[in-house]
């Protein structure tokens, strides 16, 4: 059961991780990866240059919105993770309890790494 908790865990902060390191992608939430940017309909859908001029604007009109919408569904995951992970800890050793401590850390190492490369790109 324990085992079953803490690979859980595990998997979610790894998923949370996953999730954010996708979305802060340069171009999501307009980027041409995911076929929402105007790359990706450009690509996807063969689209003309007058098409594209006109697509432009309303793309980049969605973008503030999908960014807070994004923002709003990362901090809520973010507060379900934290509140797992607390009813988690209590059930583990001393020894499990330092490992979920360094695959916290190493998450947010990574995530924090991630965020000066992705500041560093805009």
């Amino acid at each position: 059961m324990k085992r079953n908790l803490l690979t859980l865990a595990v998997a979610g902060a790894i998923a949370l991780g996953g999730f954010a390191m996708v979305q802060a992608q340069p171009g999501h939430g307009g980027g041409g990866r995911h076929g929402f940017g105007l790359e990706g309909l450009t690509k996807g859908l063969n689209l003309t240059a007058d098409q594209q001029t006109k697509v432009q604007p309303i793309i980049d009109q969605a973008k503030p919105q999908i960014a807070a919408i994004h923002q709003e569904a990362m901090q809520k995951m973010k507060a379900v993770m934290d509140s797992t992970t607390s009813q988690i800890r209590p059930l583990l050793t001393a020894d499990q309890q330092k490992k979920l401590d360094d695959i916290q850390k190493a998450h947010q190492d990574m995530m924090n790494a991630h965020k000066k490369l992705h500041d560093a790109i805009q």
